[in-house]
């Protein structure tokens, strides 16, 4: 079974050795705000707020943003701006793409460049 967003967040933040208090004055919430994320009593905080954390924790934003099902204003503003990045993703969302399939992918399309 996987973690929720706030488990996940509360066990990365134990791990990195932050106080629920030293992450909210990095992120610039309150720390109930985050006490509340981490026992699941609120929804997960925005896209934003999540890059916020990520960088307080000096993790890869994209752990917190994908369990939490978020992408960032800045990706949505790419995709959303784009006839073809639309389409694009509505092709792969149709060929449900595993981790490894998206990396590859990834690499593939850096190589076009």
């Amino acid at each position: 079974m996987s973690k929720t967003f706030g488990e996940l967040l509360k066990d990365i933040r134990r791990e990195k050795g932050v106080s629920q208090r030293g992450l909210a004055d990095s992120v610039g919430v309150d720390f109930s705000y985050i006490s509340k994320i981490e026992n699941n009593r609120i929804q997960p905080p925005s896209a934003e707020t999540i890059i916020k954390i990520s960088k307080a924790l000096g993790i890869s934003e994209e752990i917190l943003l994908a369990n939490s099902k978020k992408i960032s204003l800045d990706i949505s503003q790419a995709i959303s701006s784009s006839e073809s990045a639309i389409r694009f993703m509505n092709e792969v969302k149709d060929m449900r793409l595993s981790d490894h399939e998206w990396d590859r992918l990834s690499q593939s399309l850096k190589k076009l460049r």
